[in-house]
């Protein structure tokens, strides 16, 4: 087996233990990647060396902390690369638009706004950078949640459900937005806002963050809303392709 043979076995190994979601036996690894059992230890010795597995408990492997240490890196490196990619689509969006453009990230339960442009009229919505809302209430929040995995979506429903009356209607909240690429709110945050927000996805289709558009609710018309839905949308694709991913 060649260095790259070798090195698509360790990656392989490392895939399966974050897909599993769980701590694995190294049997149930070496049938998960298609390599003996022998062999599939080898690279776990490896690869505990170096921090990248563990072992959890009697016979079982799980994710290091160096596998954490560079995924911390990793989303450092990405929300600049979105910064510096995402400002100046932000700009032309509130020419267009005339209204407040806003970034959320998603940190646990909260949705944080780590970059804004403000419209330049008297009458505007304003938020500062570093501001906390709730992810299941506005549009940034939502969208960020309903792009997020099956498994956050259900934890955070279940946290979420006393506000919503159910898990089961913001569970379909969630899957509307994702069916139509978009969240449209009414004075959830602010009762004379209103906030329109679409996904920014990775090359692997993973959200990365929300794209809003967020504006005095008395200066929106039926005839603007379906064109903001399009130039938010718009925009937020150009940022997705721009990191890589797909419109």
């Amino acid at each position: 087996m060649n260095g790259t043979q070798t090195l698509g076995r360790a990656i392989d190994i490392l895939f399966v233990l974050a897909e599993s979601g769980t701590t694995l036996t190294v049997s149930e690894i070496a049938e998960k990647v298609g390599i003996p059992d022998s062999t599939a230890y080898r690279f776990i010795q490896t690869l505990i060396k170096n921090g990248f597995v563990e072992r959890k408990g009697r016979g079982q492997i799980g994710l290091g902390l160096r596998i954490f240490d560079l995924a911390r890196s990793l989303s450092r490196q990405i929300e600049k690369d979105l910064l510096t990619i995402a400002r100046p689509l932000m700009e032309d969006l509130t020419d267009l638009t005339g209204e407040t453009t806003v970034l959320f990230v998603r940190s646990g339960s909260k949705a944080i706004c780590i970059e804004h442009v403000t419209s330049k009229r008297l009458i505007r919505m304003s938020i500062e950078n570093g501001r906390v809302l709730p992810l299941d209430s506005g549009a940034s929040g939502k969208t960020l949640l309903a792009y997020e995995s099956e498994k956050v979506i259900e934890e955070m429903c279940k946290l979420f459900s006393d506000s919503h009356g159910s898990k089961c209607e913001l569970e379909k909240e969630l899957a509307a937005i994702r069916e139509a690429g978009y969240c449209f709110t009414l004075g959830q945050v602010d009762e004379d806002a209103f906030a329109i927000a679409a996904p920014i996805l990775d090359p692997q289709q993973r959200i990365v963050a929300s794209l809003s558009v967020a504006g005095p609710v008395h200066r929106l018309s039926e005839e603007a809303i379906p064109v903001i839905i399009q130039q938010v949308k718009e925009a937020a694709s150009q940022i997705s392709c721009k990191l890589g991913g797909q419109a």
